[in-house]
């Protein structure tokens, strides 16, 4: 049996197992692991919901206004002023899409002038966009996994998708972190975003060693009725596109495990431990 671990903590850590699953889905994740050894792990304090409201609002804040002043002082193409709105959100998140690029076509002018420092605040500002996102819709406990620099160049199957997807969340599942450079359908309809073009909406396709650890249950079948009316409101986008219907595959709200806590069910006490642990410390499979 293979095991992920986790080992959380600057101080008194802890170390969590998890039992991975034996599916191709889980294997093809596995090699991407094996294959990560030399890039860096992408900010290891990655983790969302364990502190309260403002706390997690502060630190969101805080971390997008430094990317902001960071590739502002390159190059001035943020021309508005930070607000806690979604549609502030949406429009920071298309100018990470415009001069960022994608995964494969990182060759925007913006890009290729930039230093590293600012090359390094515009991917940020992605995760900074997602962390005000979830700072201010009552965070679900999780933490994620990312390596900095690891090509995305592995593609998940339409197949594959359809025989490991779920639209249930479980507690303590590891699951596939999305990677692309734009949104699902299912983040445009929760954003409400009206920045949609081709770069903004990307379906889950690449996958990579990235990974999200859920510390809760949910059921996304009930965000079906909310995608569905976006995709009615956009209707000559999406049609363009091939989809008409939530049940695409390329529009459902999927999840693709891969592996699973091994724990003793008590819930509480462990959320308390990782919430005074909020760092990756070391992450191996053995």
């Amino acid at each position: 049996m293979q095991t992920l671990v986790t080992v959380l903590g600057q101080a008194d850590p802890i170390t969590l197992e998890f039992r991975i699953r034996d599916s191709e889905l889980a294997s093809l994740w596995v090699d991407r692991m094996h294959a990560r050894d030399s890039y860096p792990l992408d900010h290891p304090d990655r983790f969302y919901g364990f502190g309260g409201a403002k706390q997690e609002q502060d630190r969101a804040k805080c971390m997008i206004q430094q990317c902001i002043a960071t590739i502002n002082s390159h190059q001035h193409i943020i021309d508005r002023e930070f607000e806690y709105t979604q549609d502030c959100l949406n429009y920071l998140h298309n100018i990470f899409e415009q001069h960022h690029g994608l995964l494969d076509q990182q060759n925007s002018d913006f890009w290729n002038q930039a230093p590293d420092t600012v090359r390094r605040a515009l991917a940020e500002l992605n995760i900074a966009v997602h962390r005000c996102e979830t700072a201010v819709s009552n965070p679900k406990p999780r933490f994620v996994c990312t390596w900095f620099g690891m090509p995305k160049t592995h593609v998940l199957s339409d197949q594959l998708q359809r025989q490991h997807g779920q639209s249930q969340i479980t507690f303590g599942t590891v699951y596939l972190n999305y990677c692309e450079i734009g949104k699902t359908l299912e983040d445009l309809a929760n954003d409400n975003d009206k920045y949609i073009a081709d770069d903004a909406f990307r379906p889950f396709g690449h996958y990579s060693a990235d990974f999200v650890v859920q510390f809760h249950d949910k059921d996304l079948s009930q965000k079906h009725n909310s995608i569905q009316a976006y995709i009615d409101c956009h209707r000559e986008f999406f049609v363009a596109r091939g989809i008409e219907s939530v049940y695409n595959i390329n529009a459902q709200p999927l999840r693709f495990p891969v592996a699973d806590l091994i724990y003793n069910d008590n819930r509480h006490q462990l959320l308390q431990q990782i919430a005074q642990r909020q760092w990756v410390r070391e992450v191996y499979i053995k």
